[in-house]
């Protein structure tokens, strides 16, 4: 294993997202779960300030007290930004089939923010990609959101389902960003902890 030096830790992932489960698994990490329902409101700010004030309000929801003894605790928060608004997760169908119309035959920004943080210390960062998709048709749209359920992803879509194969035509940056933790900057995070 490339980073050993996290077996002095218990590793605490604080997401229900099983994106980031599986990607935090990919990279060879050994961890827990523990989760707790923060609000995700934000003060005034600039949009891509947002993911990192709110990964950091879901690290601040842990008392030491609440974490194990040792504990590097990783939370994440990702946020889509097109046409000057936050696409969140959408509430239901039309407001699903509605953000895809925004996205459709254009270019977004998704916006990763990242804190990890020990009893001895904490960073934040972010990371940001830039996906263009393809104008999608309404049946296109239609067709992913009865099928793939989009209501748990910002931006009601999924880079890694059906629509990401298909109309996405292109990204600049971390494809692993826009699935919800930029692996890289991670990793250079955690190895920096040695």
């Amino acid at each position: 294993m490339m980073l050993e030096h996290l077996e002095n830790y218990t590793v605490v992932l604080a997401s229900k997202s099983p994106r980031r489960q599986e990607l935090l698994k990919g990279m060879g990490v050994r961890f827990v779960c523990l989760t707790k329902e923060t609000p995700e409101d934000y003060p005034e700010m600039p949009f891509k300030k947002v993911p990192e004030y709110l990964s950091r309000q879901k690290s601040l929801a842990f008392t030491d007290e609440e974490l194990p003894p040792n504990y590097l605790l990783i939370t994440a928060d990702t946020v889509v930004i097109a046409e000057n608004e936050i696409l969140g997760k959408p509430a239901d169908r039309e407001d699903a089939m509605r953000m895809l119309h925004v996205l459709s035959g254009k270019s977004h920004h998704v916006v990763t923010g990242v804190t990890v943080r020990t009893k001895d210390k904490t960073k934040t960062f972010s990371a940001i990609s830039k996906v263009t998709f393809a104008p999608l048709d309404l049946e296109e749209m239609a067709y992913y959101v009865d099928r793939y359920k989009p209501y748990d992803k910002a931006g009601a879509y999924g880079i890694q389902e059906w629509i990401g194969y298909v109309g996405i035509s292109g990204l600049q940056g971390s494809f692993y960003n826009v699935m919800g933790l930029p692996t890289r900057k991670l990793y250079q995070t955690l190895k920096s902890l040695k």
